[in-house]
């Protein structure tokens, strides 16, 4: 029986943009869905259109949003300046944006865990 990829897996170099990630004027857009007390800090893999990520803190007094925000920074080799949460403070949903980075840099900045 032939082997068939996981719908929700990519691959950088035969797919286009993954469904995580938008293209927008001051960077790019990527959504997330945010899986907090986990047991680790992790980018995880596509899940539908959102990125898995998982951390440990609690969502409590902004401590995963905080967490997030320093776990994609760490990804991306960028200040925590260029990671901006816009949209989901109070959801496991997110939008995150990543000022000055293309779809294609942050593809390949994610590739790197995925």
């Amino acid at each position: 029986m032939p082997h068939t990829a996981h719908p929700a897996s990519f691959d950088l170099n035969t797919m286009a943009t993954p469904p995580f990630l938008r293209d927008h004027p001051d960077g790019a857009l990527l959504f997330i869905k945010l899986q907090p007390r986990a047991s680790t800090n992790e980018i995880g893999e596509p899940l539908g259109n959102e990125l898995r990520v998982k951390v440990t803190a609690p969502p409590v007094d902004s401590a995963a949003n905080e967490a997030l925000i320093r776990l994609v920074a760490n990804r991306f080799d960028c200040p925590r300046s260029r990671v901006e949460l816009i949209r989901g403070h109070t959801s496991r949903h997110k939008t995150i944006k990543l000022h000055g980075f293309s779809v294609g840099t942050a593809l390949t900045k994610l590739g790197k865990g995925l």
